[in-house]
């Protein structure tokens, strides 16, 4: 069952793939865009017997996929949905890239508290947090370095990708929405992802179940 719903999540994001792909009016920024789930949802499909996640980890990144493809597809900074946001709070700018940035921080803080405490390279909670968020931070940092490249490269052309809407301090606040996530995935999600591991893969969490218990 766990297999056939991961299939099935799988094969919806293509549909959306190629919706996305075929009405977006800048192929090439939705490229961009879309490349990270292009590349880590096959290697979800390929590693599913091997090293399944938890459905908590898998659940999330289908939806961080969904953020991607409607940001390729529109733009971030022309999502619809950001739009009505950003008039019902008054904001300065459409804030969808913001959810994209939260996200960023959410599910790689995630996968690597999977990671972490699944190969028992880190013991304690407190540790656990502090590395899961580092990690997470270094993947936003690493996202605003590629940002920074395709600016160097295309020029006026990755305005679009960049999304930044005239904000100078747009890079600063990405890596902050990026640092939001990651520590809800630490202070909110972290006893239910736990309890999923223990359902799931028992044998691989011990050291991390005592060190709570203290």
């Amino acid at each position: 069952m766990h297999s056939q719903a991961l299939k099935g999540g799988a094969l919806l994001l293509l549909l959306i793939l190629i919706y996305t792909g075929i009405f977006t009016a800048d192929r090439i920024t939705w490229l961009m865009e879309v490349t990270p789930v292009v590349i880590i949802v096959p290697l979800l499909l390929a590693t599913q017997q091997r090293y399944p996640l938890t459905p908590l980890l898998y659940l999330l990144i289908f939806f961080h996929a969904i953020i991607l493809m409607v940001g390729g597809m529109y733009t971030y900074a022309k999502v619809p949905i950001g739009f009505d946001v950003q008039e019902m709070f008054s904001l300065s700018r459409n804030p969808y890239d913001k959810l994209g940035h939260f996200f960023q921080g959410l599910v790689p803080a995630l996968a690597a508290r999977e990671i972490l405490l699944r190969g028992g390279y880190v013991n304690g909670r407190k540790m656990t947090g502090f590395v899961v968020c580092c990690i997470a931070l270094a993947i936003s940092a690493t996202y605003e370095l590629i940002e920074w490249w395709a600016a160097l490269a295309m020029g006026q052309g990755a305005d679009d990708f960049l999304g930044t809407q005239g904000d100078q301090w747009d890079t600063q606040s990405d890596m902050f929405c990026a640092l939001l996530g990651s520590l809800t995935t630490v202070l909110i999600l972290g006893r239910y992802h736990q309890r999923q591991l223990e359902r799931y893969f028992p044998l691989a969490v011990p050291a991390f179940d005592r060190s709570v218990q203290k």
